[in-house]
């Protein structure tokens, strides 16, 4: 009888220490499958690039009219040195929608008294005459006071629009508002900006998304009434254009 107590005890000292070596296997199993759920459910989340620039830039934009455009731009280009060495770069050149031998070319300047020293310099004259620019370019500069950088798709209709207004901030304030307005007919803001010497004078660059609304909101009463609680004066000059490269 003692023999066989003594197997019994033994049987159930054996049973519990392996039940309790189980449980604690299948505890330390859950842990690690749980830690191995949530390690691989994390997810990294990339923040999203800011493309408004709202810090001030003095911008020169030239237009004119050019003989042979593929002529025009290769005697542009090899004559960088000549802007670089002014503090002016390079940043587009557009042909126009109507006209492709029109053409813009918008530039940066580190120093807006040394950009105008450039542009009256007497070599930038004959650098144009040499690319075959005709006629007088019609130059202005600018201070960009709101620009998007975001990339938009090739060959993307755009517009500049040059007018007067009564006061800058009323215009301004007046165009923030009517933001949702120009979007609903296919216009989006790219450049804001007005002449370095004069903020009455205002410059503006939209893309055209929908060419269909875009033309039909130009003619419109709605623009009409927008422009004059801006206090816009007289009628806007616009021009339709392309961007063929970008420095």
């Amino acid at each position: 009888m003692r023999v066989l107590r003594s197997i019994m005890l033994l049987s159930c000292a054996a049973f519990l220490l392996t039940s309790c070596g189980n449980n604690s296997s299948n505890e330390q199993t859950n842990t690690d499958t749980t830690k191995t759920g949530d390690t691989s459910s994390t997810k990294t989340v990339s923040a999203e690039k800011n493309t408004i620039v709202t810090t001030p830039q003095t911008m020169i934009s030239a237009t004119h009219k050019v003989a042979d455009y593929e002529k025009w731009q290769a005697s542009y280009d090899g004559h960088d040195s000549m802007r670089m060495a002014s503090g002016v770069h390079s940043f587009v050149i557009a042909r126009g929608f109507t006209d492709p031998n029109m053409v813009m070319v918008v530039l940066k300047a580190d120093d807006v008294n040394k950009a105008k020293a450039f542009v009256k310099d007497p070599s930038l004259k004959k650098a144009m005459q040499k690319g075959g620019v005709t006629g007088a370019p019609m130059i202005s500069f600018m201070t960009a006071v709101w620009q998007d950088t975001s990339m938009l798709a090739p060959n993307t209709l755009r517009s500049k629009t040059t007018f007067t207004v009564k006061d800058w901030d009323a215009w301004f304030k007046n165009f923030q508002e009517g933001k949702q307005e120009r979007m609903d007919n296919g216009i989006v803001d790219r450049v804001i900006g007005h002449d370095v010497d004069d903020n009455k004078k205002v410059m503006l660059v939209t893309a055209v998304m929908d060419t269909t609304k875009a033309f039909a909101y130009y003619k419109s009463d709605m623009l009409k009434k927008r422009r004059e609680a801006g206090g816009v004066i007289g009628t806007p000059q616009r021009f339709l254009f392309q961007i063929a490269k970008r420095y």
